[in-house]
């Protein structure tokens, strides 16, 4: 089920009102290009949609993260509901050699387009190094070349982190302090889920979360010696439990299961004060994907409580 509302016109106010949000944290959600047919391209209509609706949860969210600009006209698509929903999005340049000119492209007009009030930063790819499809000095040359074009591009300031989003085992591995060093901020994918070789039961899961979080602290502080800049921040660009699925190790896919883990990381890294991070959820609505790690059903019906104390 879609939810289509009107596209308000663009107003300066609209425009003005972006900023960073007034609690301490990004808190928001990925998004994806494509409706959760995982086939059909959204568009400026559906991403208004999904952003007026995600302003109805609890626990003021205000950001997305989006993983591509180029594919699906992915970002000339969501700005206007961006600005429209005052909401910030984390861009994502897909770096596969096919598509890097045409992602940078798209982010350059963007910007020319509709400014930077609605960018709370960039990441220059996704998984890449956990994936082995570049190599750490290549991964860090393109962070560099992003943020080169950003800075040569008028309006810009140093509140526009560029960095990189990947696992807790590739931000582990020495090899990878290139990127470490690039970056303005790490973003680490946590799942728990996943992480079979260990006590991943839903009990454990939140345990397993901080210590990722933890861990990739630790190893990029280590990287970062010496920087001039210091340690780049650790964000959480993907984490969520799947509703439906198999059963990996001790970790079993349900709603009530899903609902447990937002009580305890969501609710945890949402906060104010205390834990609080950097978050993006993995993910609103993703109802035909096996798992899914949805928090909305087919007819768009929400799956369980999300409110936080």
């Amino acid at each position: 089920m879609k939810f289509h509302l009107p596209l308000p016109l663009l107003s300066l106010v609209a425009l003005l009102t972006l900023s960073t949000p007034s609690s301490a944290f990004y808190r928001g959600f990925n998004i994806k290009s494509n409706l959760a047919d995982g086939t059909t391209c959204k568009t400026t209509t559906d991403y208004l949609a999904l952003l007026t609706r995600l302003k109805t949860f609890p626990n003021s969210l205000t950001s997305i993260r989006l993983y591509s600009t180029h594919t699906c006209n992915t970002l000339l698509s969501a700005i206007p509901a961006a600005i429209s929903t005052q909401t910030q999005i984390l861009v994502g340049i897909d770096i596969h050699h096919a598509n890097y000119a045409a992602e940078k492209g798209a982010l350059l007009r963007a910007i020319n387009t509709y400014g930077w009030e609605w960018m709370l930063g960039v990441s220059i790819g996704s998984e890449d190094l956990y994936r082995g499809t570049i190599s750490p000095s290549d991964l860090a040359a393109k962070i560099y070349d992003v943020r080169g074009m950003l800075m040569k591009t008028p309006g810009y300031t140093n509140d526009v982190r560029v960095g990189h989003v990947d696992t807790t085992n590739a931000w582990f591995n020495a090899s990878n302090s290139a990127v470490v060093r690039a970056c303005d901020f790490v973003g680490a994918d946590i799942y728990p889920y996943f992480q079979t070789k260990q006590n991943n039961s839903i009990a454990n899961a939140e345990k397993l979360f901080w210590e990722g979080v933890e861990q990739v602290k630790t190893a990029v502080g280590k990287a970062s010696v010496g920087r001039k800049a210091g340690a780049p921040s650790v964000w959480v660009t993907e984490t969520g439990w799947p509703v439906n699925g198999a059963t990996k190790g001790l970790a079993v896919p349900s709603i009530q299961n899903a609902k447990t883990y937002w009580k305890g990381v969501a609710c945890s890294t949402f906060a104010k004060t205390g834990k609080g991070l950097n978050t993006f959820w993995f993910t609103i609505q993703d109802w035909r994907a096996v798992p899914s790690f949805a928090v909305l059903g087919e007819e768009g019906e929400v799956l369980f409580d999300m409110s936080c104390p």
